[in-house]
């Protein structure tokens, strides 16, 4: 069996300091009036994702509202070179513009009827305009020039010379559509000084002008859209608000699968959370048990891990506790109890008032002052108010002469006591307080000698690393089990408590050796094997740094 080591003390930092302030609140009630961590966290994605669709929607409406209506500006001035090169075409043909010629263009279905039209020669001046009252008329006129047309057509087709009545009532008929169309004209030319509707600014409409092929400007053309002031047709208001309509929907849709995607993360992340809180409130009400059972890799679950060590170690310590408390009683009790029986007996006359009944009260006073002492120099120790005296001390002087001043104890309960001295004549002077060292070695050979058997070996030496000054108290006693290893410097800690109370002791020194090791900046390291013994090493530093003292 290998042995068992452990190091305490090592690079230890003392928080000692409390506090006079104080509080204590009885537990809350389980009743929680506020909104729950779930719908917290659920609320919280649905409104990051309706935050997100709001700065969607401002991007839209800044940035692709703009770039839309420079999309559609654009088609009107594509729209617009179109109708120019068309008018470019008319005038080369025709040498002119005719009412009915514009009528016809505009009535096109190169322009749509949202779109307004205005053509204007090369003097300025407007020669059609979709917003005039005399448009309608000029479509008019257009439908009777080409009936004019048609009725001299088959006037010609009919015999030239030889005209029957048939021919008088057609020939009739063309004469009344061009009465008709000369009066239309008459009436346009009438409304040309009426005032136009259409935009004066740049921005309302796009202007461009005719050029014949041979590159002469004849006029311009001007469109716009009517009823709005940035170039929007029907069709595009209806895509932007299609899109604008779709946004919307894309919107509730997110914050509808967010608030889900929210409880769902929530419930999983609760769901353990709340495990954890219903095992923290058994352990609260007593049932020191409970666990929470969980496992995994994640935080949570490493938490709940955690926790149960927790839980684990407090039913250990309170079983611990209570075993002290009754150990404790125990040992008080009965130094208390034999002073208290003789007393009585001396005062019944059972026993006379005699010096050896005397001596037997004496001796257990004496036990029971020194079972106090010992949990008043633990005190004082682990509140650092026993004063710390460094003076430079040779530990090889210091150690030998404990241990001769301890021989005559093993000696009596047959044990063989030696010290080795391992310097090899090197200095072990340091500066350390030397009644609080040689306590700690005294209480470190009274354990090896409580748990050797008759007959053992204790050995105490001396031995120098490049680091410090090193004590070393060996034994060949019971040894201590590796699962206490990590105990044995606590508080009444005992491995044997029926040897250990036949020996009078409270298991407090281990603890006090404990912490006057780290007030002088050292560590005490333990190797143990059960059946053969078990070797307590202290190291004590050649230098520290001053004690910091304790705050009350």
């Amino acid at each position: 069996m290998m042995p068992a080591r452990m190091v305490v003390g090592q690079k230890n930092k003392h928080d000692n300091e409390a506090s006079s302030r104080a509080s204590w609140n009885t537990p809350r009630s389980d009743s929680r009036t506020r909104m729950s961590y779930g719908t917290r966290m659920a609320l919280s994605f649905a409104l990051t994702s309706l935050m997100t669709v709001l700065i969607l929607v401002c991007v839209i409406s800044v940035v692709w509202g703009g770039v839309f209506s420079e999309y559609t500006r654009a088609n009107v001035a594509e729209l617009a070179q179109l109708t120019s090169k068309k008018l470019a075409s008319i005038y080369e043909t025709n040498g002119e513009w005719s009412l009915s010629d514009l009528a016809s263009l505009a009535e096109s279905t190169m322009v749509s009827d949202d779109i307004g039209l205005q053509v204007m020669d090369v003097d300025g001046t407007v020669l059609y305009d979709d917003t005039w009252p005399a448009a309608p008329v000029a479509a008019e006129l257009k439908r009777l020039q080409e009936e004019e047309e048609a009725a001299l057509a088959r006037e010609q087709a009919e015999a030239r010379g030889d005209a029957d009545d048939d021919a008088d009532g057609k020939k009739t008929q063309a004469d009344a559509a061009t009465a008709s169309r000369d009066a239309a004209e008459d009436w346009i030319t009438e409304t040309h000084s009426l005032t136009s509707s259409a935009p004066t600014d740049a921005d309302g409409a796009v202007t461009e002008p005719v050029v014949t092929a041979d590159g002469t400007v004849v006029g311009s053309v001007r469109l716009w859209v009517m009823g709005s002031d940035v170039l929007l047709t029907k069709a595009d208001a209806a895509f932007r608000d299609r899109t604008f309509n779709a946004v919307a929907i894309a919107a509730v849709v997110a914050v509808a699968i967010s608030l889900l995607i929210g409880l769902l993360v929530s419930r999983m992340l609760v769901k353990p959370i709340g495990r954890i809180t219903s095992t923290a409130k058994q352990i609260r009400d007593g049932d020191l048990s409970a666990r929470t059972n969980l496992r995994g890799e994640d935080e949570i679950d490493q938490l709940g891990e955690t926790f149960d060590e927790m839980a684990t170690s407090l039913e250990k310590d309170l079983k611990h506790e209570r075993r002290l408390t009754s150990d404790v009683a125990h040992e008080l009790r009965t130094p208390l109890m034999a002073m208290l029986a003789t007393v009585e007996a001396m005062q019944d006359g059972v026993y006379p008032t005699d010096a050896e009944h005397l001596e037997t009260v004496a001796s257990e006073t004496r036990r029971l002052a020194r079972l106090v002492q010992q949990m008043l120099d633990l005190s004082r120790m682990e509140n650092r108010t026993a004063p710390l005296n460094l003076e430079p001390v040779d530990i090889v002087s210091l150690v030998r002469n404990i241990v001769n001043a301890q021989e005559q104890l093993f000696i009596a309960r047959d044990l063989r006591l030696r010290f080795s001295d391992e310097t090899e004549g090197r200095s072990a002077t340091i500066e350390v307080d030397p009644d609080m060292i040689t306590q700690a070695v005294i209480n470190l050979m009274s354990n090896a000698m409580r748990y050797t058997p008759e007959g053992g070996w204790v050995v105490v030496t001396v031995l120098l690393d490049r680091k410090g000054v090193l004590i070393s108290v060996a034994d060949t006693g019971i040894g201590i089990a590796k699962e206490d290893l990590s105990r044995i410097f606590g508080r009444f800690w005992r491995a044997d408590s029926s040897r250990a109370r036949e020996a009078g002791g409270l298991g407090v020194g281990l603890a006090v050796t404990k912490q006057i090791i780290e007030r002088h900046h050292g560590f005490i390291s333990v190797e143990s094997e059960l059946g053969k013994g078990t070797t307590f090493t202290i190291h004590l530093p050649r230098e520290h740094a001053p004690e910091q003292p304790a705050k009350a």
